[in-house]
């Protein structure tokens, strides 16, 4: 694989997701030293940047998640060494790290999004449980894999909510609850992978840090149980997403339906988790792609 030069997977970083990210990394190393690419571990929590000039590296596969890594810093670093690297560019990176503003621009640009109130020290909260109806769900608009996320059920409790968000990031969101199936849409290139439909246990609120990474009872429908016309169209839904924050290369769009049907975006990953756990490859077996196949059709881009 003398094409590709030499390759540095970088992996860990500094954020809250930095476990996760590690098992990416990992998983994407070995998946490339497989297949004979001259690649390389590279965890910028504990390597300067300017090693990756130093250490004469041709391109980088970013499996970063979280800040610093998946929110357009590491791509513009990137983009001023002259690197090629995986995934999105510094605008769709930055936009996609953020809920608030890929909702502010879903909702702009005609796409369904549910409706959502930003919360400070200074909401008033019982006001907001009223206007979005219970239950709400909080989020910190700048993090991943649902870290200090929590559903809100009971009256009275949204502070609460707010204050555990609040430790993660000073943008926290509320956001109307979609009383429906959640699915996720991978994307490769220019297509839309099958949907995947996914079903946390029932002892669990919602799809959380725990429900994706730790536990071994999370179901994951692929054929996701849609007509072919429903997942055409919310394949299309996602790709016109992904495409409308500038996305490109690869990501993941997460979608509900309502009890009626409708779709509601919920969110875009353009780092998403490529972990034993992770949907992305789980979608790429379904399209006949298996995870070495996979991770090099993701550095092929670079190319």
């Amino acid at each position: 694989m003398k094409r590709f030069g030499k390759v540095a997977v970088m992996l860990g970083g500094t954020s809250a997701e930095r476990p996760v990210s590690l098992n990416s990394g990992n998983a994407v190393l070995a998946a490339l030293l497989r297949q004979g690419v001259d690649a390389h571990p590279f965890d910028p929590a504990n390597r300067n940047l300017g090693d990756l000039i130093g250490g004469e590296f041709d391109r980088v596969f970013i499996a970063l998640h979280g800040r610093y890594g998946e929110d357009g810093c590491m791509q513009g670093a990137l983009e001023l060494l002259g690197l090629p690297y995986t995934g999105s560019g510094v605008m769709a990176s930055a936009l996609g790290m953020d809920k608030w503003r890929t909702k502010l621009l879903w909702r702009a640009g005609g796409l369904p999004t549910a409706d959502w109130t930003m919360l400070d020290a200074d909401s008033d909260f019982a006001a907001v449980e009223k206007q979005l109806g219970l239950p709400i769900f909080v989020k910190p608009a700048r993090e991943g894999s649902s870290i200090g996320m929590s559903k809100v059920t009971e009256p009275g409790t949204l502070g609460a909510a707010y204050a555990t968000a609040v430790e993660h990031d000073t943008l926290v969101l509320a956001e109307k609850f979609i009383d429906g199936p959640e699915f996720t849409v991978a994307v490769l290139g220019e297509t839309a992978l099958p949907l995947i439909r996914l079903e946390p246990a029932q002892d669990k609120a919602f799809y959380d840090f725990e429900a994706k990474y730790l536990r071994n009872d999370t179901q994951y429908h692929c054929p996701a149980g849609l007509s072919d016309d429903k997942e055409q169209a919310l394949r299309r839904l996602a790709l016109d997403a992904f495409r409308l924050l500038g996305g490109q290369g690869w990501g993941r769009v997460d979608l509900m339906l309502d009890r009626f049907g409708n779709p509601y975006l919920l969110e875009a990953n353009t780092s998403p988790g490529m972990t034993d756990h992770s949907l992305v490859p789980m979608a790429a077996r379904a399209a006949g792609h298996d995870f070495d196949a996979l991770c090099l059709a993701i550095l092929e881009q670079t190319l």
